[in-house]
């Protein structure tokens, strides 16, 4: 006999994904007569993915239904007409029972298919088809055999999970193995994150895709070796106590069977475990019985320590009669008052009750202490009450979570009435600020990851020190994130997407956040501007007027387009006598990654982020290691305008490693970046090779700026000066060469000397022109480029050199005779240092190809006061951005990105909007 044993999928598996769309059934040609033994969501899944390729299912075996309710296989099966047997029990006192295993042979199948079977099948059932039967098992067999096999995985803390599809023998999950998939296990995975983020989808896709390998007779049968094998017993509530506080042991048991422990002689279960990031708070100690020392009740929740030393947090507990709290309100956990209803809150509580009373059929009468689990209901009940609720009672955003944590009527009118009143406001966000006293304010910084609506430290507990550029001077030390951060960030951004408030958020309450996170951003654009100064380097009322002011308008602009984000309808060709609609919809990607540069910090943030949240998505966003501070601070500010948690998250660190992992990660359905090409290159290549990612990218330039004879001079010199050395010169639409007619290439050489009028220093002196380059490396670059350029003959009109003065200060510099082939002519400085080379008169077309003559094409400028030759070399100039009679002036509504090997995809304006959704088309057939 044959025990099927990946435990109750029934109990594990927390809501159905839906359909997993695969080809046309037409595609294969080969197609069997399947028998399915099994049960619960995952077998429904299977089922359905099956018939839709085209395989027929002969006849569907499952278990019979419970208080009036039949498994979900069955209710998809019985739909259809297929064949449906409920049989109690396949055998007795070990025997096959006769009439049972007759049933069984008579519906012909030539292949079993068990995604799920929690019965004793008999191996003359199992052997019968011509192909046997196969099966799913939760884990890389033949490591943790056994029916408790993916509590065991985390309970070992195995980095990799995953399933196999396996032939049946006689064996207790020994048969040949014919398929596998693996995943990583994230640092506080569970159960439930297991199976809903890898386990369910892609166990699903596996078991369609062995079944088609049969039918082709492709399925290969690995022998298990024994090297390796394990066995471990089935975890029930009665062995599940916790023997100490382990952070694998409790997340191993979450949800079912629920690791326990004793206190105060009570049985207290344990749920929500995860390592605590950064310090641990004050609370209130608690004695757990057997564990080496006190816990902790924090308003985070239930402080443990394991054998190791190492802190973990628990989020909810659940006592012995089933009433679960937070952790953190052990203490005060019976002191909340009754809350007094009013006769339009009875009237919401008797809607509520009518909804109890239709997913629980078989409970005479709801009261106030009828038990929402203990009358039946399982997982699937707990989604449909809550979505009922919802639309039942707009306004009020339901969690599952609060099903669990207030499971009788009575306690669950309570919390819904609470939350309609606003009453169960998020814990106070605890932020340890490095303070710094300048600019005549007090400057207030966090400086740790920002990941889940939380400050903590990164998870090896790295810092690294950020430097101001004014006079090198350390500002703070900032977390400096690992991988497993990012792992933890993805997780927290897509379970935000997937199933927190901001995927189901009406477009225009999500533009509602989005205008106060702006105005939040206004209402301390001075501290934002003073951290911008002195962590980049920034002049003050630049930082204020565009590396602020900027990020306002963009947030401002994309919050607006919330609610205009709409499809199209399209006609169609009509196939009588049936008529069509199609339509699209404009829909978000998911979880986004962000990576921006360090010459904008906040600027760059507000570019790309602006547009991704009003798309819908969520963001982990890694700012440049050198400049994190204002992304911080607006990951404080984001808390504030009330965007929930995980839809924004910031990790301060390096791009080998925060920057790969996001491009590597399987979870994120689009990067943008802004940046080198050489990176943008290797950023590109990983998300192809990940999981072929959408991705935008803004990298490098050498935009080209023609000076023609006929231009305003003065306009054409000051905007010229403004070209290069706006904002330092690190800026990436900068002039990095400027093209200057031979009748005026003297004048204007001689009228940019005013740029040594230009006031060099504090860039927080509000007198101040030109301050610090952002970086020393960065500032060593620029010394060695002016170093290249003097060697191959260009000419040096002034500066050069570095300000000597403590910080990274350079003076601003003009090479002229520069020709073609010399590396400046060719390569971006993204520094202080004006390129100028001489074209004859009246040759338009040639100094376009000149111009021209790059790979790169961000942007281009003119200066002439002929118009026809404006629009002529406007249109012929190879660049994303053409700047005429003026320069720099960008635009939150202008689309903004370059062409050739300065990127592809735009930032700002409805383009911008664009790159952060999907489309998706829908044809209706009437």
């Amino acid at each position: 006999d044959r025990w099927l044993c990946a435990r109750s999928v029934g109990q594990q598996l927390r809501g159905n994904r839906g359909g997993l769309c695969g080809p046309h059934p037409n595609c294969y040609q080969n197609k069997l007569n399947l028998a399915i033994i099994g049960q619960s969501l995952f077998g429904q899944e299977v089922y359905i993915n099956l018939r839709r390729q085209g395989h027929k299912v002969v006849g569907v075996f499952t278990v019979p239904d419970k208080d009036g309710k039949a498994d979900p296989l069955a209710v998809a099966a019985e739909k259809d007409g297929t064949p449906v047997f409920k049989f109690p029990r396949w055998r007795v006192k070990g025997k096959p029972i006769p009439e049972v295993v007759e049933a069984y042979k008579a519906v012909g199948a030539d292949l079993n298919v068990m995604p799920f079977c929690s019965q004793f099948i008999p191996m003359n059932v199992i052997d019968d088809p011509k192909h046997g039967s196969i099966i799913y098992h939760p884990s890389l067999l033949p490591l943790h055999r056994g029916a408790s096999a993916i509590n065991w995985t985390l309970i070992h803390g195995d980095k990799k999970a995953g399933f196999t599809v396996f032939w049946a023998d006689e064996g207790l999950d020994t048969g040949p193995i014919l398929l596998q998939r693996e995943c990583a296990v994230e640092p506080n995975d569970t159960v439930d994150t297991l199976y809903n983020r890898f386990l369910f989808s892609e166990g699903i896709k596996a078991m369609v895709e062995s079944v088609q390998l049969i039918a082709d007779g492709k399925a290969p049968r690995i022998p298990q070796t024994e090297e390796g094998a394990s066995y471990e017993g089935i975890q029930k509530k009665s062995n599940s106590k916790v023997r100490e506080a382990i952070h694998n042991w409790i997340r191993g048991h979450d949800k079912v069977p629920g690791a326990w422990t004793l206190i105060d002689g009570q049985s207290v279960t344990l749920y929500g475990s995860s390592m605590l990031g950064g310090s641990v708070p004050a609370g209130q100690p608690l004695e757990i019985e057997g564990a080496s020392q006190s816990g902790l009740v924090t308003q985070n929740g239930l402080v443990l320590y394991g054998s190791d030393g190492k802190a973990l947090l628990v989020k909810n507990l659940q006592f012995e009669d089933g009433k679960m709290i937070p952790a953190s309100k052990y203490f005060s956990s019976g002191e909340s008052a009754t809350v007094e209803l009013t006769d339009d809150e009875n009237k919401m509580a008797e809607e509520i009750k009518n909804i109890w009373k239709g997913i629980l059929s078989n409970v005479p009468a709801i009261e106030d202490t009828t038990d929402f689990f203990k009358c039946g209901a399982a997982s699937m009940d707990v989604v449909r009450l809550v979505e009922e609720v919802k639309q039942k009672c707009a306004g009020v955003q339901l969690q599952n979570e609060d099903v669990y944590m207030a499971s009788t009527f009575r306690d669950f009118i309570q919390m819904f009435v609470r939350k309609l009143r606003g009453e169960d406001q998020e814990e106070e966000l605890v932020i340890d600020y490095a303070t710094k006293e300048v600019n005549n304010m007090t400057v207030k910084m966090p400086n740790q990851c920002f990941i889940n609506g939380k400050f903590e430290d990164a998870e090896n507990g790295k810092v690294y020190e950020t430097i101001n550029p004014t006079d090198g001077s350390v500002i703070c030390k900032v977390s400096y994130a690992s991988v497993g951060d990012v792992d933890r960030a993805v997780a927290a951004a897509k379970d935000a997407y997937y199933s927190g408030p901001w995927g189901r958020m009406n477009p225009r309450d999500r533009g509602s956040l989005l205008y106060k996170l702006a105005d939040l951003m206004e209402e301390h654009q001075e501290e934002l501007a003073t951290i911008e100064s002195i962590d980049s380097g920034a002049v003050y009322t630049l930082a204020l007027k565009t590396h602020v002011g900027m990020s306002i308008q963009t947030f401002r602009y994309f919050a607006g387009w919330c609610d205009k984000i709409h499809g199209k309808t399209i006609p169609i060709n009509q196939a009588r006598p049936n008529r069509n609609l199609t339509f699209t919809r404009r829909e978000p990607l998911g979880v986004c990654a962000i990576i921006i540069p360090w010459n904008y910090p906040l600027m760059m943030l507000a570019w790309k982020s602006a547009a991704c949240l009003a798309a819908g998505n969520t963001l982990v966003l890694k700012p440049a290691q050198v400049t994190p501070l204002t992304a911080l601070k607006f990951a404080e500010l984001s808390v504030k305008a009330g965007i929930p948690k995980g839809v924004i998250n910031i990790l301060p660190g390096s791009g080998g490693m925060v920057g790969q992992r996001l491009s590597d990660h399987p979870d994120i359905r689009k990067l943008g970046f802004t940046g080198s090409t050489p990176i943008g290159k290797q950023i590109m290549k990983s998300c192809a090779l990940s999981n072929l990612k959408k991705v935008s990218l803004e990298l490098g330039g050498k935009s080209p700026l023609i000076i023609f004879g006929d231009c305003d001079m003065d306009k054409a010199v000051r905007m010229g000066m403004s070209s290069v050395y706006f904002n330092k010169g690190e800026n990436c639409i900068a002039a990095g060469r400027l093209f200057v007619e031979e009748s005026v290439h003297d004048e204007f050489i001689s009228r940019v000397e005013e740029l040594k009028k230009m006031k060099i220093g504090d860039p927080l002196d509000r007198s101040t022109d030109h301050g610090p380059q952002n970086h020393k490396a960065h500032l060593d670059k620029l010394l060695e480029y002016c170093e290249v350029g003097l060697k191959e003959g260009a000419t040096l009109v002034y500066g050069g050199k570095q300000v000597e003065r403590p910080g990274f200060f350079m003076e601003p510099t003009v090479f002229t005779n520069v020709e073609d082939h010399m590396f400046i002519a060719k390569e971006e400085s993204f520094g202080p240092i004006m390129v100028v080379s001489r074209f004859k008169d009246g040759d338009v077309d040639g100094v376009l190809q000149r111009a021209n003559d790059t790979e790169y094409g961000l942007a281009s400028g003119v200066f002439t006061r002929d118009i026809n030759k404006a629009m002529y070399v406007s249109e012929r100039l190879d660049a994303g951005t053409v700047f005429v009679n003026t320069y720099n002036k960008t635009d939150v509504a202008s689309p903004f990105g370059g062409f050739k090997q300065s990127g592809f995809g735009k930032d700002l304006g409805e383009d911008a909007l664009l790159e952060y959704l999907k489309t998706k088309a829908v044809t209706v057939e009437y």
